[in-house]
């Protein structure tokens, strides 16, 4: 296995990678993005944090212990990767040891916490392993081209479950309102960066970034999963790291805003810089007529509904093909996406201006989505809805370029990314009239009401109804300059100054 010497001058970065296990869109491809982005920049050594959310991994290598058999460091960072996914196959010892943190796992990292022990990481090579690496964190966002890049690179494993940690530190609320957390051993590195508020404490010297994307758990529990644990262990966390010192790299100013009401102790700590837009997004010729076989062949199983195709013509593709008309929304489905408004509207479209309209759905199923997918049914059984799961980029690139309109509906949001996409794609956008959005999309997006069926039905038949041509051509124009923003070659130049403002030695750190 390689050994890669470090070069001392360049300071060292630690990045968590736990949200690239978790899905496509927003945090996870802003993981994926942001990790390559660093590793293209030579000034920084950039390594990787490989934890799971709810399983404890094997460990991984010691890089503190004598040098073992290449064997067995080899079947350690084989048995890592087998239980990302079950247990693997162990001697007595060592299932005992498992048996045993199992049943006492948060009573034994509670006390070697107050005890001021810490949870060590281990070290994985990836050079022997690069088609897991790859595959588990990076193929679903990244071009087959990046893929030297990212795995070429080191990474750290953290056997400790992340919702472990949670639990840990909020158990300490029966005794104190400020519960103190595991401690990580990030001893080597300058900065670690986390992409939501993290349930540790780092070592002396090393920074912690917490790449703060939005306040909803706090502001807007409501509208969330799990509502009391994910309120407690976003609030308490995001409390921890305030305490620490930790810095604050908002994805933009709204969430910066909101961020400062539930701290406002935090601001000289905070800063904006934008998600990285994927390159995967462009504006490339391509048939209309391939919009109805990315629906046919992307189309979702859901127990709620079947869709009907019967309309759709695919033997006479292009006739059919410029006269299918529809909007698009691309988000995962739960109620602060707001799809039950959108559908509303453009059932008012349909029943009255636009009654050709179809609307199309791209979207992980998220929480409390039943409800949402039985406003679905009528209109899919009817071949007026499809609802599509599982489209690679190249594909959704086609959806967003044709669609008469793209549209982001959310109550809620820290950046959007939907929109930029789209725009990137040769697409126009219509959105809610939220914060982020205004700050985000500025001059190339129309917005409405999110709450007001009838504010969303006359803003999209204003824009798509025959007096809407020139607003058409100016959010397509504009769309083009405002997308530009988000790109590597925009962003990585801020994460540069953002490290050599605080790198060790520079007195504004």
């Amino acid at each position: 296995m390689k050994v890669i010497q470090h070069r001392a001058e360049k300071p060292r970065i630690l990045v968590d990678l736990k949200p690239a296990l978790d899905g496509y869109a927003g945090i996870p491809q802003e993981s994926r993005l942001l990790f390559h982005g660093l590793r293209m920049m030579d000034e920084y050594e950039v390594e990787g944090l490989i934890q799971h959310g709810s399983r404890r991994l094997k460990s991984a290598v010691n890089p503190h212990r004598k040098k073992v058999a290449i064997s067995r460091q080899i079947n350690k960072l084989s048995r890592v990767v087998v239980s990302l996914h079950e247990t693997p196959f162990s001697n007595m010892l060592d299932n005992l040891s498992e048996v045993i943190n199992h049943a006492f796992a948060r009573s034994l990292l509670r006390l070697r916490t107050l005890r001021g022990g810490s949870i060590k990481t281990g070290l994985f090579e990836s050079d022997l392993f690069d088609d897991f690496i790859w595959r588990t964190f990076f193929n679903k966002t990244l071009k087959p081209v990046d893929k030297a890049l990212v795995t070429s690179a080191r990474y750290r494993v953290v056997p400790t479950p992340k919702k472990l940690m949670h639990q840990v530190g909020l158990s300490g609320l029966k005794f104190s309102n400020t519960p103190k957390y595991p401690y990580l051993d990030t001893r080597g590195f300058d900065f670690l960066v986390v992409q939501t508020p993290y349930p540790g404490r780092v070592s002396r010297k090393t920074q912690l970034v917490v790449r703060y994307h939005d306040s909803v758990p706090v502001l807007m529990p409501h509208t969330i999963k799990d509502k009391a644990f994910h309120q407690a262990s976003h609030f308490y966390s995001l409390q921890e790291n305030v305490r620490a010192g930790a810095w604050f790299s908002c994805i933009s100013e709204a969430t910066r805003r909101d961020l400062l009401k539930i701290f406002p102790e935090a601001e000289s700590r905070t800063s904006v810089i934008y998600n990285i837009a994927s390159h995967d997004y462009y504006d490339e010729p391509s048939p209309k007529s391939l919009v109805l076989q990315v629906i046919r062949n992307r189309l979702a199983r859901v127990d709620a509904f079947t869709t009907n195709l019967g309309d759709l013509r695919f033997d006479n593709l292009s006739r059919q093909a410029n006269a299918f008309e529809y909007l698009l929304m691309v988000s995962t489905i739960e109620p602060r996406k707001n799809h039950i408004a959108l559908l509303a509207a453009w059932e008012r479209l349909k029943y009255t201006t636009m009654p050709g309209l179809k609307l199309v759905i791209v979207g992980s199923l998220g929480w409390n989505s039943v409800p949402i997918l039985e406003k679905f049914r009528p209109w899919a059984e009817r071949g007026d809805l499809f609802y599509l799961h599982d489209v690679p980029s190249a594909e959704l690139r086609m959806l967003y370029k044709h669609a008469t309109a793209t549209v982001c509906p959310s109550l809620a949001e820290g950046f959007g990314y939907s929109g930029i996409e789209a725009m990137r794609s040769g697409g126009i956008v219509v959105a809610s009239d939220i914060p982020v959005h205004r700050e985000v999309y500025a001059e190339a997006a129309e917005y409405f009401n999110p709450y007001s069926t009838d504010d969303t039905a006359l803003l999209i038949q204003r824009v798509l109804g025959p007096e809407g041509g020139p607003i058409r051509m100016r959010l397509k124009m504009a769309g083009v300059h405002v997308a530009d923003r988000y790109t590597p070659e925009h962003i990585l130049p801020q994460w540069d100054e953002f490290f050599r403002q605080r790198k060790p030695g520079n007195k504004k750190s």
